[in-house]
């Protein structure tokens, strides 16, 4: 496997945008796990801050080689009408698939879900005028 590569733009680019995000991710790990931590004794926070940060650092370094290593899945496994698809194609279409179910049934649970709050019956509470 050749491991060389070339410092173009493009590359740059990625470079620049993974490390923002990488940021943006440890602040909201930091603030995260500090609001979980301040419920517990004041003896175990320190405590559950150090071990909540460092499982949240080496899972993320995990999954970053674990989805390197789904990029190189480009082996055909099948052929369907002309298209043949690899296990990287299919992890992309499964995910993509459930992406796009968590935003419908998030989006009519923001619609619908005042209903079943006040037991589906469809009817408002209508207050008196005072």
């Amino acid at each position: 496997m050749d491991f060389s590569f070339a410092f173009t733009p493009d590359l740059i680019a990625v470079f620049l945008t993974l490390f923002v995000l990488e940021v943006v991710l440890g602040v909201d790990n930091v603030i995260f796990i500090s609001i979980l931590a301040s419920k517990l004794p004041k003896e175990q926070q320190a405590k559950a801050r150090n071990l909540g940060l460092t499982l949240a650092m080496v899972i993320r370094v995990i999954l970053v080689l674990f989805a390197g290593w789904i990029i190189t899945l480009k082996e055909e496994i099948f052929v369907l009408w002309g298209l043949g698809f690899s296990w990287k194609d299919l992890i992309l279409i499964a995910g993509g698939l459930f992406l796009v179910y968590k935003a419908v049934t998030e989006i009519h649970h923001k619609l619908e879900g005042a209903e079943e709050e006040h037991g589906g019956t469809g009817r408002k509470a209508v207050t008196p005028p005072a």
